[in-house]
C-alpha cells in the first residue's frame, strides 16, 4: 500500500474551541500555502507559519495568492475567511462548522420559521441593546423605532465625544473613497465586526442567512448578530480613528487594526458564543452532542447505521 501524503487531518480535540482563539488576523501580499496544521505565509520579508486552528477570522487583503491546499487546512480547521477589496468591499467564505452537531442550526431554523418564536428572539436581541427597558411586548415596528432613536443617540454622543462633526451615515459600497473620514472608518469597522460575527456564527454550526430582524439576504443573521455590538466596539472605534486620522488616505486600514485592538483580549469572542447559544435556547451540552439519526414522522428519531427491513405492501402502520 502507498503511504498517504500530507498532514494528518486534526481531531476534534486538537482543534481550538472558538471561544478560544485569536480574533483575526489580516494579511495582504503574500502567499498561503499548508505545512502540517500550519498556514505558511510567504512575503518579502520570509516565512511564518500560522496554526489554522488558533484563528478565528483571516482577513485576506490584496495581493493574496491562496492554494488549494491551504484551503483545505482552512476548511478542516473551521477558520472563517474574510476576502478585503481595495474600496471596502468585502466578500465572505468559510469552512466546516468547529462542532459536528445541527442544534443550533436546527433551533435557528425552528424559530425564524415560526411567527410568534421568530418575534421572541428578535425581542431578546432588542432587550439586548435596552437592558433597563422592558421590551418583550413591544411589536417589531416600535421596536425598530426605539432602535433607531437609539443609534441616532449614539452616532451624536459620539460625536459630542471626539469633536469628529456628524450629520448622518452615508456611503456608497462601489466607491468606498467617495465618503467622509468618519463614514470611510465606519464602513472599515462594520465590516470587521460582521468578519468576527460571521465567523463565530459559522464555527458553531448556525446559518449566517437565517435572519430574525433582517431577511432576505445571505448575511441576515451576521447583520442581526453585529448589530448586538456596534454601539460598544464599531461606532466609537470608528469616532475615535476618524478624530485622531482624519487626513489619512489609509484610514480604512487603521480602524481594521483599532478593531483588531479592541478585539485581541477576546472577551467579545466569549461574549458573542454565550450570547448566540442564549438566543436560539440552546445549552452547552445539546450544542456538543455528535450524533446521526434517522428522522421519522411517526417514530420519531431512530437509530443510524441501521439495515432496516421494507415494509410489505400495503403495511405502513
Amino acid at each position: 500500500m502507498s503511504k498517504k501524503m500530507g498532514a494528518k487531518k486534526p481531531d476534534r480535540y486538537e482543534l481550538g474551541r472558538v471561544r478560544d482563539r485569536i480574533t483575526f488576523l489580516y494579511l495582504e501580499h503574500a502567499k498561503l500555502n499548508r505545512q502540517d496544521s500550519a498556514i505558511q505565509v510567504t512575503d518579502n520579508r520570509g516565512i511564518v507559519y500560522v496554526p489554522a486552528a488558533m484563528i478565528s477570522v483571516l482577513m485576506l487583503g490584496p495581493g493574496v495568492d491562496v492554494t488549494h491546499r491551504a484551503m483545505e487546512l482552512i476548511g478542516e480547521s473551521g477558520l472563517g475567511v474574510v476576502w478585503v477589496g481595495e474600496y471596502g468591499v468585502r466578500q465572505y467564505a468559510y469552512g466546516r462548522s468547529l462542532n459536528h452537531s445541527s442544534a443550533l442550526l436546527v433551533a435557528q431554523a425552528s424559530l425564524v420559521s415560526n411567527q410568534r418564536s421568530r418575534v421572541i428572539v428578535a425581542r431578546r436581541m432588542y432587550q439586548m441593546r435596552f437592558p433597563n427597558d422592558d421590551v418583550s411586548k413591544l411589536t417589531m415596528q416600535a421596536l425598530r423605532g426605539k432602535e433607531g432613536a437609539r443609534v441616532r443617540h449614539v452616532y451624536l454622543e459620539q460625536s459630542e465625544r471626539t469633536g469628529v462633526p456628524w450629520s448622518r451615515r452615508e456611503y456608497n459600497p462601489d466607491d468606498f473613497d467617495s465618503g467622509t473620514p468618519i463614514n470611510k472608518a465606519l464602513t472599515a469597522a462594520h465590516q470587521a465586526l460582521y468578519g468576527l460575527s460571521y465567523s463565530v456564527i459559522s464555527a458553531l454550526g448556525a446559518s449566517a442567512g437565517l435572519g430574525f430582524v433582517h431577511t432576505g439576504h445571505d448575511l441576515s443573521f451576521v447583520y442581526d448578530f453585529a448589530d448586538l455590538y456596534k454601539a460598544e466596539y464599531s461606532i466609537p472605534i470608528a469616532f475615535e480613528v476618524a478624530s485622531e486620522h482624519s487626513d489619512d488616505p489609509d484610514i480604512g486600514s487603521r480602524t481594521r487594526l483599532a478593531m483588531r485592538d479592541a478585539f485581541k483580549d477576546g472577551k467579545l469572542l466569549v461574549r458573542m458564543v454565550k450570547d448566540l447559544k442564549s438566543l436560539l435556547g440552546v445549552t452547552e451540552s445539546d450544542d456538543e452532542v455528535e450524533t446521526i439519526n434517522l428522522w421519522d414522522d411517526r417514530l420519531g428519531l431512530q437509530k443510524f447505521g441501521v439495515q432496516y427491513q421494507e415494509l410489505p405492501a400495503g403495511d405502513h402502520t
